[in-house]
């Protein structure tokens, strides 16, 4: 009888035990990012011939950098949120020669925000071919003299550039 219960009540105790790493109905699961947050609105501040340091400036830095093409950048999210469906987006960034943007391709396009398309407003960052028979622009009118452009243009112009000292290689001939 004595071991019955003692039996009885190790078997409960067990069970308990187990079922508290069961998953019951309304317990929080949290949700789980990964990634580079990208957004629309960040997409459509990027324009072709733009640096890779404007463009990681814009975007952050790449999550992925591929050693077979290192003119390619991808940024990858992904958010699970508790108990739910997986949802990945994937957004690639083309570079040329002489690192400047040239393309992109992944799930955001330049145009209109999401929140902008439901709210039915115009961003205004539209991106359209140039025309042929467009205006073109006027040439810039000097900066005043004194001015704040004035001094501001005279010490972009007074900037000494210094070369990028390179390291010397190291000795590999046998000892």
């Amino acid at each position: 009888m004595q071991n019955t219960k003692l039996l009885l009540t190790s078997f409960t105790f067990v069970g308990l035990l187990a079922l508290a790493g069961c998953s019951f109905p309304g317990v929080y699961k949290i949700d789980i990012q990964q990634g580079n947050v990208v957004t629309q609105d960040m997409i459509d501040q990027l324009r072709p011939g733009m640096t890779r340091r404007q463009v990681r400036f814009i975007m952050g830095n790449p999550l992925l950098t591929d050693t077979f093409h290192a003119d390619r950048w991808d940024y990858l999210y992904s958010l699970q949120p508790g108990g739910g469906e997986r949802q990945q987006e994937r957004m690639s960034v083309i570079f040329n020669s002489n690192d400047q943007l040239v393309s992109l391709s992944g799930d955001f396009m330049p145009g209109v925000s999401r929140d902008e398309a439901i709210l039915g407003k115009d961003s205004g960052t539209s991106v359209t071919a140039p025309a042929e028979n467009a205006e073109k622009p006027k040439p810039e009118q000097p900066a005043k003299p004194g001015s704040l452009l004035d001094s501001i243009q005279k010490d972009v112009d007074g900037v000494e550039t210094v070369p990028v000292p390179t390291p010397e290689p190291l000795d590999t001939s046998p000892q």
